[in-house]
């Protein structure tokens, strides 16, 4: 009664035992976080080019993920510095400010609740070894 299946193929794999079932997303395959299909498909749609290779979404997914990573791990130096433990706008603002490659590369952007770097200038600093000086040569005689 048993059917035997001499194809040697195996059992519903398909074409060359390819097809497992499951399917893997390109991400997956990468080794990122980052959605590379969907980055492939706005450059795609965006119309940068007339071609765009299977690689391309790779590579800009990537380039991302470890921009938005080391962005991260500055902030979150920067929060830890300030006692806090949640990221905030300032703290994101601090950590593109006081890293040298990350401010030239959004030196022209403008973080929404950012706030600014902490910075007097020199000049309007009081003067330490002139003030006491002057305090101590100061004499309380009319």
């Amino acid at each position: 009664n048993k059917l035997i299946n001499m194809s040697g193929k195996g059992k519903g794999k398909g074409k060359g035992g390819r097809g497992s079932g499951k399917s893997v997303s390109s991400s997956s395959k990468a080794g990122l976080q980052f959605p590379v299909a969907r980055v492939g498909r706005y450059l795609k749609k965006g119309g940068f080019a007339n071609r765009v290779g299977v690689g391309a979404g790779v590579y800009l997914a990537a380039v991302l993920e470890y921009l938005c990573a080391e962005i991260l791990e500055l902030a979150g130096n920067a929060a830890r510095d300030n006692k806090k433990t949640r990221i905030v706008p300032r703290h994101i603002t601090l950590a593109v400010k006081n890293d040298e490659e990350l401010n030239k590369l959004l030196g022209g952007v403008t973080i929404a609740s950012g706030g600014v770097l902490p910075n007097i200038h020199a000049v309007l600093l009081p003067k330490k070894s002139s003030a006491k000086m002057s305090q101590s040569s100061m004499s309380q005689e009319y």
